[in-house]
């Protein structure tokens, strides 16, 4: 109790975070921040330290109270339970209050779902499924609890059975926005409710971007699903990309003002996120025991040596030379159409039969721009190398690379780079 009490006086210094991290880093605790003096003070910071000559301890005693009576946890950023994920950002908090039963987030696939709260009923369906989809394959869903977008993906992770994780702009025991008050008792079921914030604070306007940054934080990627250019999403998705987190988008009507900004997220090379697999099969060889398929079967690749035979069999040498950007793709015969096909089902109908176990591979079912790309994959190559070789616009070829992952042909690493699940050509 009496190390809490330390470190409550440490965090309550008003708008000094970044001048406390640097003296708990110089003095290594709390307490000895307390009884140092100015002198000491002044051999850490050149300026600002003088809110840390204030001794009074009463705010952080009526703090530990509350946290009794709101029936929470309080988790220091020394605690063994406080993430590393977070731990490891450029400003993490001092404390994290929890009410619920916060898992070991480093050792789970964390997703966090933003949008607007001023969302089309486009946008509610696809939260509830994106959120839906995302737990029945294993993950968590990390989401602010707002009114819209946020709520609706919370809806759909726990109507799966899946784990929630609210992170809110006020205190752990005030329900915002009020109508979410069976909600909020959900998650903290299931999951838990967590803020830095001490209970009691209600949501000032000015809590939510700080609140955004442990949304990231705590999250291996953010999936935007429905947000206007100007949105509380958009700035969890620069804070993402800031920490190092991976950023998803889903797909809204061009025309819809609400979808601007998450569309324009896509423009600049977000992944496209049309389902919850497409963003948990990112993470599936980081998590081999927590993720599975929406079907919740486990995932065996097909037979390597006859997939790239079948699919050389199809690609040839015409999307090999298919012109760069700007250019036009030669019309085929129909004759030689027909021809190709008919030889190519021959050779299918003669092959040995593969491993396919929950997949079915088609080569002819893949688009002329799906084969181009999967033959611009050679070995482990980043995005930017894959679009540049292929010769397609940005958006062409992110939108074959995610088909081709959904089939299984192709799988994305951290990074934003991908590897051919077909060995490549020699």
């Amino acid at each position: 109790m009496a190390e809490l009490k330390y470190w409550l006086w440490l965090a309550t210094r008003r708008g000094q975070r970044r001048d406390a991290l640097a003296l708990l880093e110089h003095f290594g605790a709390p307490d000895d921040i307390y009884f140092a003096d100015e002198n000491d003070l002044r051999r850490v910071l050149a300026t600002g330290f003088e809110p840390f000559l204030d001794k009074s301890v009463a705010e952080p005693l009526r703090i530990l109270r509350g946290c009794e009576e709101a029936g929470c946890d309080l988790i220091t950023l020394h605690d063994a339970r406080y993430p590393d994920r977070l731990r490891n950002i450029f400003d993490p908090p001092l404390t994290l209050y929890v009410k619920g039963r916060l898992p070991d987030l480093d050792g789970e696939p964390v997703i966090a779902m933003v949008g607007t709260r001023g969302c089309t009923s486009y946008g509610v369906a696809a939260a509830e499924k994106l959120g839906y989809e995302t737990a029945r394959c294993g993950g968590v869903v990390a989401t602010g609890l707002a009114r819209g977008i946020d709520s609706a993906a919370a809806r759909g992770a726990l109507r799966a059975g899946g784990r929630v994780i609210g992170v809110l702009g006020c205190g752990v025991d005030t329900v915002y926005p009020k109508s979410n008050g069976l909600l909020f008792e959900d998650v903290a079921a299931s999951g838990a409710l967590i803020s830095e914030f001490p209970p009691g604070t209600p949501p000032l306007r000015h809590n939510f971007p700080l609140r955004n940054r442990i949304l990231s934080g705590i999250s291996l990627g953010v999936a935007v699903v429905e947000a206007p250019e100007r949105s509380g999403a958009l700035i969890t998705a620069a804070l993402a990309l800031e920490q190092g987190r991976d950023v998803f988008a889903v797909p809204g009507n061009i025309d819809a003002p609400s979808c601007q900004g998450s569309n324009g997220l896509l423009k600049e090379g977000a992944n496209p996120a049309l389902s919850g697999w497409d963003i948990m099969s990112l993470y599936a060889p980081l998590f081999p025991d927590r993720i599975r398929r929406p079907d919740e079967s486990s995932f065996r690749s097909p037979d390597p040596a006859l997939l790239r035979e079948l699919v050389d069999s199809e690609v040839g040498e015409g999307a090999r030379s298919r012109p760069r950007r700007g250019g036009k793709t030669p019309k085929e015969p129909e004759a030689s159409r027909e021809n190709r096909r008919e030889t190519t089902k021959k050779e299918i109908d003669n092959a040995p039969s593969a491993g396919y176990s929950d997949i079915e591979f088609d080569p002819k079912a893949l688009t002329l721009d799906e084969r181009t790309v999967l033959d611009a994959l050679k070995g482990r190559t980043h995005l930017d190398e894959i679009i540049t070789a292929s010769g397609l616009p940005s958006q062409a070829a992110l939108s074959a690379l995610t088909t081709l992952e959904i089939l299984g042909l192709v799988a994305q690493e951290p990074g934003r780079y991908y590897i051919p699940r077909i060995p490549p050509k020699a």
